[in-house]
C-alpha cells in the first residue's frame, strides 16, 4: 500500500471541504426563499412582541398600578371592605383583578386575600391567597400563614397547622416566630400541650429578638406547670 504524504492528506481535506461548501451552497440556492422567509418572519414576530410589550403591556401595567393605589391606601388604613370592593369612585382589589389580572403586581392577590380574611370570608380568602405566586420570602410566608388563619376560621386545625409550618419554613426570619406562636395556640386549643410547648421553645431558642420572644417564657412556664 502506497504511503499517503502530508500533501496528499491536505489535498483530500481540501476536496472534502469544497464538497461540503458546494453542498451547502446548493442547499441554500434551492431553499433560499424559504430561509429568507423564515428569517423575516422571526424578525417581524420579534418586533411585534417588542412593540406589544412597550406600547400595550407596559402602559396597561402602569394603569393597573395607578388604579390599585387607592385600594392599597385603604388597606393600610384598615378599611378592608372599601379596599376590597372600592367605593364607587375608585377601584378595589376585586375590580383591579377583574380588569387587569396581576398587571398591578402579584401582591394584589395577597391584598385581596387578607381583606377577605379580615372580613371573615374564609373561603374567598383562601381562593385569593392560593393564587398568590410571588417569590418574596416574607410575603410568601405571610400568604401561607394567612391561609392557616383562614383554616382556623373554618375550624380545620390540621390544615391550619400545615400552613403555619409551611410559613415558618418559607420565612426563616423573625416573622417565623409569629407563625410558630399561632401554631402553638392551635395546639393548645386542641389539647396538644407538648406540641405547643415545642413551638414556644423554638421561639425562645431560635427567634430571641422577635416580639413573641419577650413574653414567651410565661407561656412556657404555664404549660410546664400543668
Amino acid at each position: 500500500m502506497a504511503n499517503v504524504t502530508n500533501k496528499d492528506k491536505q489535498e483530500i481535506r481540501k476536496e472534502q471541504i469544497e464538497e461540503k461548501v458546494s453542498a451547502t451552497e446548493q442547499f441554500y440556492n434551492k431553499n433560499k426563499k424559504t430561509i429568507w422567509g423564515a428569517l423575516i418572519a422571526v424578525v417581524v414576530i420579534g418586533l411585534a412582541v417588542l412593540a406589544w410589550h412597550k406600547f400595550i403591556y407596559q402602559p396597561k401595567c402602569k394603569e393597573a398600578m395607578e388604579q390599585c393605589y387607592p385600594a392599597e391606601i385603604n388597606f393600610r388604613n384598615g378599611l378592608y371592605d372599601v379596599a376590597l370592593n372600592g367605593d364607587g369612585n375608585t377601584f378595589g382589589f376585586v375590580q383591579v383583578i377583574e380588569e387587569y389580572g396581576n398587571k398591578a403586581g402579584k401582591a394584589v392577590w395577597l391584598y385581596a386575600g387578607i381583606c377577605e380574611l379580615q372580613l371573615g370570608n374564609y373561603e374567598s380568602a383562601l381562593a385569593y391567597l392560593g393564587k398568590y405566586k410571588g417569590t418574596d420570602s416574607i410575603l410568601k410566608a405571610r400568604a401561607l400563614a394567612c391561609q392557616g388563619d383562614a383554616y382556623v376560621g373554618l375550624g380545620d386545625n390540621a390544615k391550619a397547622l400545615s400552613f403555619y409550618d409551611a410559613a415558618v419554613k418559607a420565612g426563616k426570619n423573625d416573622f417565623a416566630a409569629t407563625y410558630l406562636f399561632k401554631a402553638g395556640q392551635v395546639y393548645e386549643a386542641q389539647g396538644d400541650n407538648a406540641s405547643a410547648l415545642k413551638c414556644y421553645k423554638q421561639i425562645k431558642d431560635q427567634y430571641p429578638r422577635s416580639l413573641e420572644a419577650y413574653e414567651i417564657d410565661a407561656y412556657i412556664a404555664r404549660i410546664e406547670a400543668l
